[in-house]
């Protein structure tokens, strides 16, 4: 009766846009299951849990974490569609957090025949030249070449790599605040 309760009161008003309050009850492959209110379950595709590609939810969140999330759209069934990549930041403000000339920590995300993607934030990611003995998941030091907005990329030289800790994910960053989100654009006006 609760369930149908905060369903009818609560669930049911949420308009696409809407920033809620949301708890993470379980993580599997393809997405982070999460606590919307009394219970209610929703889904948080894997690739809308941030810019940067990640192998598992796990790299992002942890059981019982209490996140923000994106109302993306309310089927007729009930069912509640969310996001949550979009309260991490544009490209710019990422970008803005580093300098050219900085060594900052970043995590190898993917190895590609024309470089290597090293996460410096969840919605940012650069492109370094391919080194041997890497791979998806380690954690590397890198020294910021150059960022170019009109191109959207943060070219990168990996100075060194070491086998990551096991930790907690980091709570999220984020950066909107507000209720409600109209609209998101992640690229820079001139891209």
């Amino acid at each position: 009766m609760v369930q149908e309760e905060c369903t009818r009161e609560y669930i049911m008003k949420l308009t696409p846009g809407d920033i809620i309050d949301a708890k993470v009850t379980h993580l599997e492959a393809f997405g982070c299951f999460v606590d919307i209110g009394c219970g209610i379950a929703s889904l948080i595709p894997i690739d809308a849990i941030s810019i940067s590609r990640i192998s598992h939810p796990r790299d992002r969140f942890r059981p019982s974490q209490e996140i923000k999330v994106v109302v993306k759209s309310l089927e007729e069934n009930g069912r509640v569609s969310l996001t949550h990549k979009e309260l991490l930041g544009t490209w710019e403000e990422n970008a803005a957090k580093f300098r050219p000339g900085e060594t900052v920590g970043g995590i190898i995300r993917s190895i590609e025949s024309y470089g290597v993607f090293v996460e410096l934030t969840p919605n940012l990611a650069g492109l370094a030249e391919v080194k041997e003995n890497i791979y998806p998941g380690q954690q590397a030091s890198v020294f910021i070449k150059s960022i170019l907005p009109g191109r959207m990329k943060v070219k990168l030289i990996i100075i060194e790599t070491f086998d990551p800790e096991p930790k907690r994910p980091s709570p999220p960053e984020y950066f909107f605040h507000g209720d409600h989100m109209d609209e998101f654009l992640y690229s820079p006006p001139q891209c």
